[in-house]
């Protein structure tokens, strides 16, 4: 049972995190390795709002997650579009968006250490023991999964039953199919770039309230993000969701069972197996 409701919360915050991920890298098709400095910008924000406002982490999620937005959607202009409109294949713009994204992932990095220093960082909000079926968990922390569902549940809404959530997923689909409806793709794949920062944002608010972060650890957050968006379905936001339990309840088995250290060694583990041997992912189509 401890396994089973520490995956649970964890998978909930996991799956908000890389449903970011996912709208940057299955709609707008750039791999950004700078995502985890982008939710470890919005542990930052909260905090900094947290101890400096006292405005609570759920709150600075409407503050953070548009100024993410904002931020997100003029990196995409000024230094991913350019790579778009050059790029002669899918594979050359993926091949362009990990290299330029790989050195804004530094410039992330670089700012947050001038501002913040080298020093890891957390802040006390309700951690409070709450009992679940006799095991003891954080309110903080169950509060964070509250929010992370409800996040990803309005999000899967809003992609799956309005028109401009249409848009994205049928950009996501084809886009040269998209053109010929009308659809202007590199506005559409602009906003889901900016979307997807601004969903990891809230992510790092939420995650902020339970975990210690510093400036440099967001490569960690990007490498689950992409493992989860890679397991479920580069284009299947339902298998992201699936896929983020998965690594949910594979991590707390193995912190619980053997060794809280080789958790991401698991992680990793699970990432390789399904390129070996299902590479579009669980819920992926084969091409053809």
């Amino acid at each position: 049972m401890e396994i089973l409701l520490g995956g649970i919360l964890l998978g909930g915050t996991y799956a908000l995190i890389a449903m970011g991920l996912q709208l940057q890298y299955g709609v707008a098709r750039i791999m950004n390795l700078a995502n985890g400095e982008v939710l470890v910008a919005g542990s930052f924000g909260a905090l900094w709002l947290f101890t400096g406002a006292q405005i609570n982490p759920i709150l600075a999620i409407v503050l953070l997650a548009p100024a993410a937005y904002i931020l997100n959607y003029f990196i995409y202009l000024i230094f991913l579009r350019p790579l778009v409109r050059r790029a002669k294949s899918e594979g050359q713009l993926e091949v362009d968006s990990i290299l330029s994204t790989f050195g804004i992932s530094f410039i992330f990095i670089g700012l947050l250490h001038a501002i913040f220093g080298g020093e890891y960082f957390n802040y006390e909000y309700l951690e409070i023991p709450f009992e679940i079926f006799g095991q003891a968990y954080g309110v903080n922390r169950i509060i964070a999964f509250v929010g992370a569902a409800i996040l990803a549940a309005l999000l899967y809404i809003w992609l799956t039953h309005t028109r401009s959530g249409l848009r994205l997923r049928a950009v996501s689909v084809t886009p040269s199919s998209a053109r010929l409806v009308g659809i202007d793709v590199e506005r559409t794949s602009a906003m889901a770039f900016a979307l997807g920062g601004a969903v990891t944002a809230a992510g790092g608010s939420l995650i902020s309230m339970f975990d210690t972060f510093d400036a440099s650890i967001g490569v960690v957050f990007t490498m689950k993000a992409l493992i989860i968006v890679i397991l479920g379905g580069v284009k299947e936001i339902r298998g992201t969701i699936v896929a983020a339990f998965i690594l949910g309840f594979a991590e707390t088995a193995v912190a619980t069972l053997i060794d809280p250290g080789l958790t991401l060694a698991a992680a990793f583990l699970l990432f390789i197996l399904v390129l070996l041997f299902r590479p579009q992912g669980l819920f992926g189509r084969q091409s053809s």
